[in-house]
């Protein structure tokens, strides 16, 4: 019988340790290298077409990077300065056109509940096998062809591109409807006023809202004036490539280090955060160019233990710590279609089963 896990066994305070010149060393080896690929790409067409698609390979695995570091600003776990890793986030979201601070504030919660399946339903808000069964026959259809592997193609571009343009869109249109209806009620109520007791569902602080506002101003802007320069065909045709498959590989990485066959899928009552940070986080075994490109995160079970070690240390902080983890499932490149059945939740059993074998099931019952 296994010895039960505290988090105290685990060695992680001397990993926490931000280091300003290696995460300026990454911030440089990523954004440079980005910016000059555009150049190349710009100047390529005019030799050959053909020449397009490697440097377009190149752009999305640095696009894929950015994102990577993006994320460790808003751990603050990059550089030492809580200061620094909101500027520096804030660049590196406007890369993807993602804004930063709204989307770690996001990704926090998903730290908060990681496991607890009552609370986060994951990438993909996935329905547990009491409310699929609830479906009709086409809903249910419905539910598994959008959460068909080949839907990340398409949804990995909206999520990008679209997205946050579009949560602004809503808020700005529920904000200009609450001040008409609190004017047409009280005309003597000022906009500020108005302004201070208005509840946004889009956003949660001023912080968020400021966040999304400047990412719109300076994404779209960017796009407008990119075009000018490089040519509206050349520019959205490489950029939706590099934004598309970007977004498809980070939302697979993702998925993979949470929805597989055995992951910690617990409810709200009884759940361990040290579980959930252990055995609903894999360990994705890929090649290290790879690793390097989306900066370690496949030591997912290292960095759910604590968010604020920064990407550099995780490596060393999982082979450290490699005698308690006797317990993590090791993801590899070739599992990661096997795991995209796992979108439903059985809460009665704790477990991510698949449609199939709800299927199978339903039928053993019927």
């Amino acid at each position: 019988m296994n010895k039960p896990i505290n988090k105290s066994d685990f060695v992680l305070t001397p990993y926490m340790k931000s280091n300003d010149l290696r995460a300026t060393y990454q911030i440089l080896n990523t954004v440079g290298p980005y910016i000059f690929l555009w150049f190349l790409a710009f100047k390529a067409t005019a030799i050959s077409l053909w020449l397009l698609p490697p440097i377009i390979i190149l752009l999305v695995l640095f696009s894929l990077r950015c994102f990577s570091l993006m994320h460790d600003c808003g751990h603050y776990s990059l550089f030492r300065s809580k200061k620094v890793n909101r500027v520096m986030g804030f660049i590196l979201g406007l890369v993807n056109a993602m804004p930063q601070y709204w989307w770690s504030r996001d990704h926090a919660y998903h730290h908060k509940t990681n496991g607890d399946w009552e609370q986060y339903r994951g990438i993909g808000d996935f329905l547990s096998v009491k409310e699929y069964a609830q479906l009709n026959p086409a809903d249910q259809k419905m539910y598994g062809l959008l959460r068909h592997p080949l839907m990340v193609i398409p949804g990995g571009f909206f999520y990008l591109a679209f997205k946050p343009r579009l949560i602004f869109l809503l808020g700005a249109y529920d904000f200009v409807h609450d001040l008409l209806v609190a004017l047409k009620t009280d005309g003597k109520q000022g906009v500020a006023s108005i302004f201070s007791t208005h509840k946004p569902k889009h956003w949660s602080t001023a912080a968020e809202f400021w966040d999304i506002l400047l990412n719109n101003i300076f994404v779209v802007g960017g796009w407008i004036l990119l075009c000018h320069w490089l040519g509206a065909a050349f520019f959205l045709s490489v950029y939706s490539l590099v934004l598309t498959f970007s977004a498809a590989i980070f939302i697979n990485v993702f998925f993979v280090q949470h929805n597989f066959d055995g992951a910690y899928a617990h409810k709200s009552e009884g759940w361990d955060y040290l579980a959930g940070a252990v055995e609903g986080s894999s360990y994705l075994d890929m090649p290290g160019v790879f690793k390097w490109f989306t900066a370690d995160i496949s030591y997912h079970n290292i960095h759910h233990l604590s968010e604020r070690i920064p990407n550099y240390n995780l490596k060393a902080c999982h082979q450290a710590n490699s005698h308690l983890l006797s317990r993590i499932t090791t993801i590899g490149l070739g599992d990661v279609l096997d795991c995209s059945q796992f979108i439903l939740w059985d809460s009665d059993q704790d477990k991510l089963v698949s449609i199939k074998s709800f299927n199978l099931a339903a039928q053993a019952n019927a």
